[in-house]
């Protein structure tokens, strides 16, 4: 086979890798919908959806930093029984002989190591997450300008008078800087708007590649940030598994042996660090089975609602047949810009429902009113039947 499927080896599969890559999104989703239920009876948890990028941020802080000291593993990675490692590589024979071979040897990470991994974890995915609200929300405001106009075109300049009414009010030095501030946050808006296509297609290119690569194990990097970083994730054996619950009591336990002060002092610190560490392992328990119940639910009901939900899809219909010209009716002339009736380019243009023609206004304002019919195809109409065009093709 081309690429491994199996669980033989240090070597996770692709899926595993996958599937560790994929939980920090499903953790954000289930909370993000925990949030959003409980903040219908409780308001004030909108203050948290508010700031959903900060908030999950700072929890993804606390348990990557908790994971990798305890378990040399991002949170994803231990909950699948996986471990960082950094890579040396040792070439064996004559470096430039055709019988060199490359060893490649797996050590513990070091403290560098630990805190650009909490980088790449953390930083990078907040930022990305940034950027690409703001991409949003600029893309939003051109399509509405192309829509509507900017505010300078749609409202004007407008002149702010003082109490008397006769003297316009000049503005001060803070509203100078401010508008200042408003155009510095307008160019970078408008910078990283132009630039973040760019780097996300970038990024999702390398990625591709990468995981294309670690499928047909031409590579032991899964991802471009541990290829720079110089760490493979590697399989926990058995024995690592079982020393894990050692490894954080003897970790915990020379943090208390750290703490200095008089004996009472002692051991109120020590009682806030047993309460730290329940409530972090509560907590990431909790996250743990709140990920796989809505993992759950969401397959138990996805195909059920799927079926309940979604609405029959019908082609739409074909468009009606263009009206015919009556023997009787003004002819329409060669050039659709012009009104039938006055041969003039339309002005204020203007359609008849019945027909679907479009002339000038006051030209079908008139013909309409006295003929009670449409002027090209003589179908009965109104002046209720006419419809000002604000868009004219």
């Amino acid at each position: 086979m081309l690429f491994q499927v199996g669980g033989q080896g240090t070597r996770p599969t692709f899926f595993e890798m996958a599937a560790a890559q994929q939980l920090p999104s499903s953790l954000r989703a289930a909370l993000s919908y925990s949030l959003g239920v409980l903040a219908l009876r409780r308001p004030f948890i909108h203050k948290i959806l508010d700031y959903e990028d900060e908030c999950f941020a700072l929890l993804t802080l606390v348990l990557e930093t908790h994971s990798l000291r305890t378990t040399d593993g991002s949170f994803a990675e231990s909950l699948y029984g996986l471990r960082r490692r950094a890579v040396k590589i040792k070439v064996k024979g004559d470096n430039k002989g055709p019988d060199a071979r490359e060893e490649i040897n797996h050590t513990g990470l070091e403290k560098r190591q630990k805190v650009l991994s909490v980088v790449f974890l953390v930083i990078l995915p907040y930022l990305r997450s940034k950027l690409h609200s703001i991409y949003n929300k600029e893309r939003e405001a051109a399509l509405q300008a192309s829509l509507w106009g900017t505010e300078d075109e749609r409202f004007g300049d407008t002149d702010y008078f003082d109490g008397g009414g006769n003297s316009i009010v000049s503005t001060s030095s803070s509203d100078t800087e401010e508008s200042v501030r408003d155009r510095l946050r307008k160019k970078i808006r408008k910078i990283v708007a132009a630039c973040y296509p760019w780097i996300h297609a970038g990024n999702e290119g390398l990625s591709f590649a990468y995981q294309l690569l670690y499928l047909l194990d031409a590579t032991g990097f899964y991802s471009l940030g541990l290829h720079a970083l110089g760490i493979h994730v590697c399989r926990a054996t058995g024995q690592e598994l079982m020393d894990t619950s050692s490894r954080i009591s003897k970790i915990r336990s020379r943090e208390r042996e750290r703490l200095r002060g008089p004996p009472w002092l002692k051991a109120v610190q020590s009682a806030l660090l047993s309460c730290a560490y329940g409530v972090l392992d509560y907590a990431q328990t909790g996250l743990i089975a709140a990920v796989f119940f809505f993992k759950m639910m969401e397959w138990w009901y996805q195909s059920a609602e799927e079926r309940m939900s979604a609405p029959t899809v019908y082609p739409p219909p074909p468009p009606p047949p263009p009206p015919k010209v009556a023997k009787e009716g003004i002819p329409l002339p060669t050039d659709r810009t012009l009104c039938p009736l006055c041969s003039q380019k339309r002005a204020n243009p203007s359609v008849v429902a019945v027909s679907g023609l479009v002339f000038c206004y006051s030209c079908v304002f008139r013909y309409v009113s006295q003929y009670k019919r449409c002027p090209v195809t003589l179908m009965p109409a109104t002046v209720d039947h006419i419809r000002r065009l604000f868009h004219d093709v």
